[in-house]
C-alpha cells in the first residue's frame, strides 16, 4: 500500500498520446523503445516503481510539451520477450500536476511534480450514487454496436462502479482530448456523466436519437 509518504517529488514520465491510466485500474504496456526500456530497467530499481504516464501535446508553434496532468502507475507486472521487449502493467496509484521538466542525463523524461490536489486518490474506491446500471449498459451497448466493439459483458455487468467507469474511460477509442478530460475530471460522478456525453455524441452522429438523462 503506498502512502502519500512514499510518493516521490520526481517521476519519470511516459508520454503517450491517448493512453489514460486512473487510480485503481491496470494498465498494460509493450514497450520497446529504447529510452522507455531504460526507464522500466531504472524503474524496478527504486522501492516505490512508479511510472507517470501522461500525454503529449503540440503548441500552436507546433513545440512538443506534456499535459499538465498525468497519471502515475506502479509497475506491478513485467515480462521480457525473447527479442528483448517487456510486457509490463501499471496499477494506477494517483494523478499529478507537472511542475516542472528535469534536466538530466537520462534518455527519457522526467518531471518534478505535485501529489497534493489529488490526495483523494491514495483513498479507498470511489462511490456514484446516482449511478444507473442498466440505463448506462444499454446506452454502452449501443455504442459498441455502432463501433463493432465486442467485450466480456458479463464481467462488465459485475464490475465495481468505479472499475467499470475507469476502465472504460481507458478503453474506448476516445480522442486523447477526450481522454485528458477523463483524466481530469474531479469525481467519479462527473467522469461518468463526462463518458456518457461522449458516448450520446457519438450516438447522435450515427442517427440515434435517445439519450441517457
Amino acid at each position: 500500500m503506498i502512502t502519500a509518504a512514499d510518493l516521490p517529488d520526481t517521476l519519470p514520465v511516459f508520454p503517450l498520446p491517448g493512453a489514460l491510466m486512473l487510480p485503481r485500474a491496470r494498465l498494460p504496456l509493450h514497450i520497446f523503445e529504447p529510452r522507455y526500456l531504460a526507464m522500466i530497467e531504472d524503474c524496478m530499481k527504486t522501492k516505490h516503481r512508479l511510472i507517470g504516464m501522461i500525454q503529449p501535446r503540440e503548441t500552436p508553434a507546433g513545440e512538443k510539451r506534456l499535459q499538465a496532468i498525468g497519471c502515475a502507475g506502479r509497475l506491478t507486472g513485467f515480462s521480457e520477450t525473447e527479442d528483448g521487449r517487456y510486457m509490463i502493467t501499471l496499477s494506477g496509484i494517483s494523478r499529478y500536476r507537472v511542475k516542472e521538466e528535469v534536466q538530466g542525463f537520462t534518455p527519457y523524461r522526467r518531471c518534478l511534480v505535485d501529489w497534493a490536489p489529488f490526495a483523494r486518490d491514495l483513498g479507498p474506491a470511489e462511490e456514484d450514487p446516482g449511478f444507473r446500471r442498466e440505463d448506462f449498459m444499454g446506452l454502452l451497448a449501443r455504442y459498441f454496436t455502432k463501433l463493432n466493439l465486442s467485450t466480456d459483458w458479463n464481467s462488465l455487468k459485475e464490475a465495481e462502479t468505479e472499475l467499470l467507469i475507469n476502465s472504460l474511460s481507458m478503453l474506448c477509442p476516445f480522442s486523447p482530448e477526450d481522454k485528458q478530460a477523463l483524466l481530469e475530471a474531479p469525481t467519479l460522478v462527473t467522469r461518468r456523466e463526462t463518458i456518457v456525453t461522449l458516448i450520446e455524441f457519438a450516438l447522435r452522429g450515427s442517427g440515434e436519437e435517445e439519450i441517457l438523462q
